[in-house]
């Protein structure tokens, strides 16, 4: 849904922002008034991703069902440059506009975007009758969103919802950067791993394309469900049929669990998306080091590191030893950190946590 609908957005950030989370709103940009966005800035917002789909108005348009929403979200992001409010475009890749992927980076760039998502549309609700990507014309995208992010560094390139990113990157480069962040910790299937969804009326589901409900925070926190659905364990330890289940990459990639579902399937089958066949070779390792223990930590950051909630914990270490590595270093600084900091959440760094009495209850203001 669009977050902008709701008129109490502004308490629910400053609540967030009060128990220390780093609180975002993805929207269309179309209900973001010059107002809004500063009072969504006072309220603690860190940043916001908007959601543009085409550089040809009436494309975008189209794909959004609005006349005029193109305009909208153009003077959305605009607004956002001019108050310097942190932002990353999200671009829906469709058989329609995949043509116009070098043309958003560019424009990403240009307009001040700190990351551009690259979403691959997973078709259930109303994305069922969208043309999707055929697995081949997939792949190439891929391709040229790797090679892009090579000639792009100043600019974060995400793909989204397109686990075999992993593979096709260990295919093109083994030694990249990106292949020494493990697996599904980085760029694959991140469902119920690092990623979960509340839905309308408390439902946790292990992301927004998959219904099953593995729990509610109505009636049981989301810490337990977090930690002992048998669901999520099954997605953080996944026993993969058909050929993801036999495939070299499958640590590296595993496919999305969604599609499967999506298609009629269990959501351990194969994800129909990938164009790859086996090559029945060894299982290759999720994590590519100069040696078999990474780079050492540093007394400050691992100090730094013990800070950081322990849901985001993995996946900064992952990165931050693969940043290190990739500036031919053996050891984790706290300098490391705050560079992907600032890369990451601007000057003023990532939130800052709150005092340990303000986390014990987070509901007890509401009560």
């Amino acid at each position: 849904g669009e977050p902008l609908l709701r008129k109490d957005l502004e308490i629910l950030i400053a609540h967030g922002k009060s128990l220390g989370l780093p609180v975002v709103v993805g929207t269309n940009g179309m209900m973001l008034t010059e107002r809004r966005l500063l009072s969504l800035k006072e309220a603690g917002l860190l940043g916001l991703g908007i959601s543009l789909d085409s550089l040809q108005a009436e494309r975008h348009d189209a794909f959004r069902g609005y006349d005029g929403a193109w305009a909208k979200t153009m003077a959305a992001i605009d607004r956002c440059r001019r108050h310097e409010v942190d932002f990353q475009l999200h671009f829906s890749v469709t058989d329609d506009n995949a043509q116009e992927l070098a043309s958003m980076i560019e424009f990403a760039q240009d307009c001040g975007a700190r990351a551009l998502n690259v979403f691959f549309l997973v078709c259930v609700g109303r994305a069922q009758p969208v043309d999707r990507l055929t697995p081949e014309r997939y792949e190439a995208v891929l391709v040229e969103l790797i090679q892009a992010q090579a000639e792009h560094p100043d600019i974060i390139l995400r793909p989204r919802c397109a686990p075999h990113y992993k593979r096709v990157a260990h295919q093109l480069q083994p030694q990249a950067v990106i292949n020494r962040i493990s697996g599904r910790e980085a760029d694959g299937c991140i469902a119920g791993i690092h990623y979960a969804r509340v839905n309308h009326h408390g439902g946790v589901t292990a992301c927004p394309y998959i219904e099953q409900e593995v729990g509610n925070i109505r009636s049981t926190s989301f810490s337990k469900t977090w930690s002992d659905s048998e669901d999520l364990a099954r997605l953080r330890d996944p026993q993969l049929n058909g050929k993801c289940g036999v495939c070299e990459y499958r640590m590296l990639c595993g496919g999305c669990r969604a599609r499967p579902l999506a298609a009629g399937g269990g959501f351990m089958d194969a994800d129909d998306l990938c164009a790859y066949q086996p090559q029945h070779k060894d299982l290759l390792s999720p994590v590519v080091t100069f040696n078999n223990d990474g780079p050492r930590w540093s007394a400050d950051a691992q100090t730094r590191l013990a800070r950081i909630p322990a849901f985001l914990r993995t996946m900064v270490k992952k990165r931050t030893e693969a940043y290190v590595i990739g500036l031919g270093e053996n050891c984790v600084c706290a300098d490391h950190m705050s560079e992907l900091a600032a890369a990451r959440f601007g000057s003023s760094g990532p939130p800052k946590m709150p005092v340990a009495e303000n986390i014990n209850d987070p509901l007890r203001e509401t009560r």
